[in-house]
């Protein structure tokens, strides 16, 4: 489902937070990304999800070769990844309701019939009420805010779902919730994760295998474990 290969990526020139590392995730796996804090899982993170151009190296989504990255990417790989960051507040517009929020990605492609069924289905799942969908982030909770970002991240039906320290601020009870979610998606859809993070005893109860980006410091192909 995806493969990167030899990714070299940074935000300066010739001042790269990655090297030359390597990673895949196979249709309907369940991979954990493992390390430190500031190791740059997150930079490999966004390569993956087609948001931030490497300086070197491959991206493979579905057996094709990614050319383009954000609006440049074709539609169909754009719409082939869903995302879920870590600080919800700085992923979500805080003009926009929750549910203006959800349904973002429907109109931005051109499926606006779709916009009141999805969001309410999506809503349902996360647990949003008809009320909380129609506030904005300041008057919401970071849980509830984060729920709506998971929504967001599904309403286009992902074939691959990658989730950057998607829990990191949240309780245990939401946090529970949430990948309860997550793997509900995955049950019935088919599709692939990428769970990025540092908290060792949930990626290796979420996923099928671990890769441990300590081991390498981040350079070079990442080890891979059970």
């Amino acid at each position: 489902m995806l493969e990167l290969t030899g990714i070299t990526a940074g935000y300066e020139p010739r001042r790269p937070v990655v090297r030359d590392v390597s990673l895949s995730v196979a249709a309907g796996e369940a991979v954990a990304l493992l390390g430190p804090s500031g190791c740059g899982k997150s930079t490999l993170a966004r390569v993956a999800a087609l948001l931030h151009r490497p300086e070197a190296g491959t991206v493979t989504l579905g057996g094709e070769a990614v050319r383009g990255w954000r609006h440049r990417a074709p539609r169909e790989q754009r719409t082939a990844v869903g995302v879920v960051f870590q600080q919800p507040r700085l992923s979500a517009d805080p003009r926009l309701s929750l549910r203006e929020l959800i349904a973002q990605p429907l109109r931005a492609t051109g499926r606006r019939r779709e916009v009141t069924d999805r969001v309410g289905e999506l809503a349902a799942r996360v647990q949003l009420t008809a009320e909380l969908l129609e506030r904005r982030p300041h008057a919401v909770s970071d849980g509830q805010l984060q729920r709506a970002c998971l929504a967001r991240a599904l309403v286009l039906r992902p074939r691959l779902l990658i989730c950057d320290e998607m829990t990191a601020m949240l309780d245990a009870s939401t946090t529970a919730a949430l990948v309860a979610v997550v793997e509900s998606y995955r049950e019935e859809s088919g599709a692939a994760l990428l769970a990025v993070g540092h908290d060792r005893v949930l990626l290796e109860r979420w996923c099928d295998r671990i890769v441990r980006w300590d081991e390498q410091a981040g350079t070079g192909g990442l080890p891979e474990g059970g």
